[in-house]
């Protein structure tokens, strides 16, 4: 099993687990902090990001605390497997991240506002692993849904590389990728908002205590 090795490894696609044309399992309707709708279309003046920072229970928790987020939702993506589950998401069989998808306001909240929480929620140096938790689906990534997100996410990174190289961190690992050609899967509904139906869970968010520069078109 991919998930035991010593180092783990994404699976190509000939190896990944071939998944299913339906979902195994039902959304639920609403959040149940922001009582918005989880599931898609969302109101056309709302926006889309996709960020994988670790177990997706606190970094779901991060951004529905952000003031202009209008729901957010658990799920997996970058990977090969069609609908897959939570089960083979963590077999490193499927090549999926653990994701959250954050539908926000742009008018309350910038893309770049998002990019400074998710950036400074986690470790992303780490490479497929955040803290103690071991494997594939805990990398960093964006994903991006516009050709603005994909220049902004890679400036932001380049910015933040900077600050943490100053610091004494080592290498940002973070993927920043288009969404378009990587589906995102909802997962399964006791992961979605999992924290506030159980306060007292496991939370493995924590950064690097390195502030990232927000507003920086470019990195000098």
């Amino acid at each position: 099993m991919f998930s035991y090795r010593r180092t783990p490894e994404l699976p190509t696609r000939e190896e990944a687990l071939p998944g299913r044309a339906e979902p195994l399992f039902a959304v639920p309707e609403r959040h149940t902090v922001l009582g918005t709708p989880l599931s898609g279309p969302y109101p056309a003046h709302l926006e889309v990001a996709d960020f994988g920072l670790g177990c997706f229970w606190g970094a779901e928790r991060v951004f529905w605390q952000t003031p202009g987020v209008w729901t957010t939702l658990a799920g997996y993506q970058g990977g090969f497997t069609e609908n897959p589950t939570y089960d083979e998401v963590c077999s490193a069989l499927t090549g999926h991240a653990e994701v959250v998808r954050v539908v926000f306001d742009p008018t309350r909240v910038s893309y770049e506002a998002l990019l400074k929480r998710f950036w400074e929620s986690h470790d992303p140096t780490q490479g497929f692993r955040q803290g103690n938790d071991v494997g594939t689906q805990y990398r960093s990534a964006v994903y991006t849904h516009s050709p603005a997100q994909q220049a902004t996410a890679e400036a932001s990174r380049a910015a933040y590389q900077q600050v943490l190289t100053y610091s004494g961190h080592g290498r940002i690992s973070t993927a920043v990728l288009p969404a378009a050609d990587r589906p995102f899967w909802p997962a399964e509904a006791h992961h979605q908002q999992y924290l506030d139906k159980n306060p007292g869970g496991y939370c493995g968010i924590g950064g690097t205590g390195v502030s990232c520069p927000i507003g920086v078109a470019t990195a000098e």
